[in-house]
Order: structure tokens, then C-alpha cells, then sequence
């Protein structure tokens, strides 16, 4: 945590003459989990913009923007990619900001989300698809002679069409984009698709819990959700908040999105860059490789000075 901060505390004059500050949703969820208030700490006058990116930015995140870091502020939550050194989705000074959206498809990206049967939907989830061509998109891979890899990427899903592995979803009124998580992580228990952001953002609430993972799990013909939980220091996984917390999401989303199991982890296995795996532990014996990884990471981290 002391790395997150160290700007905002040790160098708030940094901050004097940046109009423009970009980082990810992690980066700002922990933020505000210190406590941490840059608008009583730094002064932020010049502080024009502020975008994020990397994972889905939760409501509440936009809150705590407005609220502790800068009221006069566009917060731009963005989406795009690597690959494509640009954006599919993003910020614009033109529009209000709405809280849980990405303002607006942007220029020149014919972006849609589609259902599974490749059909348009607006209000409901899908994936996001690019049905034309745009300006900075790759057109092949390197030692991929014959272009199969690169059709496999991005053109398997939908013949023709983009497919860039998102899950999303359009507001039919003011035209703003949700995210969702990966497609290739999305849950689908029962035939039925499942964001994982939105269970993110519902076990986030609790504070007995530090961090959290969402896994699906080919289970008897089926796929389980798997839900493993750091717990706070202080804190235990409980059959009571077990019970709680299956309660909570059964209410506030769905029966589908209750968890076969809840499983308390030392760690959660992230990237040297904050992402989650949960694409890599579908495969093979779930439950062990998180637990070996985790202790691991746990051992690695018990070194660090």
C-alpha cells in the first residue's frame, strides 16, 4: 500500500502542474481503501483529467473521485487495448459523465455489443464486437505465415467481425458503456453468462475482506462458481458470513450468481501489473494450483523489506 500512496503523500507538488493523470481502477479503489483524500492532501488545481483503466472503474469508485480527489473533474474510464494502441470506448469533454459508464463508443470504432447468436442488443450483455475496420488495427502477426493465428484471435468467434474478448453492455439512454470483465472470464453457470465484475463490486462492500477471485469450474457436465476470499488480517471466513454473503448475492443479483463454494485463500495470484488470473485456473485441478500459488506468493512477499 505504501507504494500506491507514496506520490500523494511524499510528493504532493507533483501533482502542481499535471493536467492529466492516468491509472488504473486498482489504483484508486486502494486509494480510497487507505483512506487516502488527495484533495485535502495535494494541490490539485491543475488537475483537469483524470482516466482509468485496466479493469472495469466500480460506482463507487466514481464517488470517491468527486467526492475525496477533485469535484471539477472528467473522469474518464476507458477500454481498448494493447493490440490496438487505442480505444474502443472512452472519455469525452463534450458529454457528462454518468456514474458506472464509459461515456461514449469513440471516434471511428464501430463498436456494438452482440448477443451470442450475433445480433445486436442494447440494455443487455454480449460481447463487444468492432463490425468495420479502423484506423489502428493490426492487420497480422509475425511468424504467422498463413494468418491463422491472427483469424483465431480476433475473427473465430463472428466471421468478418472483431471480436475483442470483453463482456459489456449499452445504455439504451444515454448511449454510455459498462464493462463487464473478459469474456474468456466470464462465468456461465447453467448456460447462463455472468459478469464478474459485478460480484466484484458486491463483496467489496465487506469489510472483512481484503481481496477477492472469481472462478468458473467445469464441474459434472456444468460449470460451478468458485468465489475465494483473502480475508482481513483480523478476520476469519465464517460459515455466518458464508451464509451472509450468499444471502446478499442472491438478493442484490441473482440465484445464478450465488457461488457453489466459498473458499478462503492467503492470497489472491495477481500480475506483476495487478491483473487477476482467472482464465489460468479453469485449467486443470483449480483448488490446488490457487493454493499453490497463493502460498507462494505468500512466502515471496514474507522476504520483501
Amino acid at each position: 500500500m505504501a507504494i500506491l500512496v507514496f506520490l500523494w503523500l511524499t510528493h504532493p507538488t507533483f501533482f502542481q502542474r499535471i493536467t492529466a493523470f492516468g491509472t488504473s481502477a486498482k489504483y484508486i479503489a486502494s486509494l480510497e481503501e487507505a483512506g487516502i483524500k488527495p484533495g485535502k492532501e495535494c494541490k490539485l488545481t491543475t488537475l483537469k483529467y483524470l482516466y482509468s483503466t485496466g479493469s472495469p472503474l466500480k460506482p463507487e469508485s466514481f464517488d470517491y473521485v468527486y467526492r475525496d480527489i477533485k469535484s471539477d473533474i472528467l473522469l474518464g474510464s476507458i477500454t481498448g487495448g494493447t493490440d490496438i494502441v487505442s480505444l474502443f470506448a472512452s472519455h469525452n469533454t463534450s458529454l457528462p459523465v454518468v456514474r458506472g459508464e464509459i461515456q461514449c463508443r469513440s471516434l471511428g470504432m464501430s463498436v456494438q455489443c452482440w448477443s451470442e447468436d450475433g445480433k445486436e442488443v442494447m440494455g443487455e450483455k454480449g460481447d463487444l464486437v468492432c463490425t468495420r475496420p479502423f484506423p489502428c488495427q493490426p492487420v497480422f502477426f509475425w511468424n504467422d505465415q498463413d494468418g491463422s493465428k491472427y483469424h483465431k484471435a480476433y475473427f473465430a468467434q463472428f466471421k468478418g467481425v472483431w471480436y475483442h474478448g470483453d463482456f459489456m453492455a449499452i445504455n439504451p439512454k444515454t448511449k454510455g458503456v459498462y464493462m463487464l470483465g473478459r469474456s474468456d472470464g466470464t462465468l456461465n453457470p447453467s448456460g447462463v453468462r455472468i459478469g464478474t465484475a459485478e460480484l466484484y463490486n458486491l463483496v467489496e462492500h465487506y469489510p472483512e475482506v481484503a481481496d477477492s477471485l472469481v472462478v468458473g469450474q467445469k464441474y459434472k457436465d456444468d460449470e460451478r462458481v468458485i468465489l475465494f476470499l483473502k480475508m482481513d488480517d483480523s478476520k476469519e471466513l465464517t460459515p455466518a458470513l458464508i451464509e451472509k454473503l450468499k444471502h446478499d448475492i442472491r438478493q442484490s443479483l441473482s440465484p445464478r450468481h450465488v457461488p457453489a463454494l466459498i473458499l478462503s485463500i492467503p492470497e489472491i495470484p495477481v500480475s506483476s501489473l495487478f491483473y487477476l488470473f482467472p482464465v489460468f485456473l479453469r485449467l486443470g485441478d483449480l483448488t490446488n494450483r490457487l493454493l499453490l500459488y497463493s502460498t507462494l506468493l505468500t512466502e515471496r512477499r514474507s522476504r520483501w523489506p
